[in-house]
């Protein structure tokens, strides 16, 4: 455990998160953790505006934990979801869906948003990030090279910044890289000091 988080050395983390980007994020704070998770029905009730929907699946996921935490143990949950013209793109269920996706990026900004709710026995907080992502235009051609040779089905927007796409296609950020990867880790590390 790193000495700015020595708070943390009798407590047990737990990162509820398949996502290997967001493991590997966390380990970049050098800090020990344990990894669960259990699905959740990422279903979104319709009458949520976009803005709020990363905040509402944190939660959820962090409510629908199926273990009840010791008084040693702290949860992380996080959820990323990518806004174009006030909707929400999700996961793509296949190629056509993620070509549609990445080609209404193609030219234009659009936002990211990643929430992050960390809690004990005691207290729960929900942090928020928000990133503006602008690509360039792109080729048809490059779009489905990208999903062809990555398969981005696990990603929201049908794309991760950290892969070819976003080396050949995103031309200008506003705001943290590392909450267009899934997780803003300059909030986490400034709440977990606190904790």
């Amino acid at each position: 455990m790193m000495r700015f988080l020595e708070n943390l050395k009798d407590k047990k983390i737990i990162l509820a998160s398949n996502s290997p980007r967001r493991q590997e994020l966390l380990r970049g704070l050098e800090m020990e953790f344990e990894i669960k998770s259990s699905p959740v029905d990422e279903s979104i009730p319709s009458d949520i505006p976009a803005e709020y929907v990363a905040a509402y699946l944190s939660k959820l996921k962090s409510e629908s934990f199926p273990d009840e935490l010791l008084e040693n143990e702290i949860l992380i949950t996080s959820d990323t979801v990518v806004i174009e013209n006030g909707h929400v793109l999700g996961k793509p269920q296949s190629d056509q869906e993620a070509f549609d996706m990445i080609k209404s990026l193609s030219g234009a900004t659009h936002t990211v948003m990643t929430a992050v709710t960390i809690k004990d026995r005691l207290k729960r907080i929900t942090l928020e990030d928000e990133t503006l992502v602008t690509f360039r235009f792109l080729e048809e051609e490059e779009i489905w090279h990208y999903i062809k040779e990555y398969k981005p089905f696990d990603k929201a927007g049908a794309y991760g910044i950290q892969e070819w796409i976003g080396f050949i296609g995103v031309s200008r950020i506003e705001g943290s890289y590392f909450n267009v990867m899934g997780f803003p880790l300059h909030l986490v590390y400034e709440q977990l000091k606190k904790w």
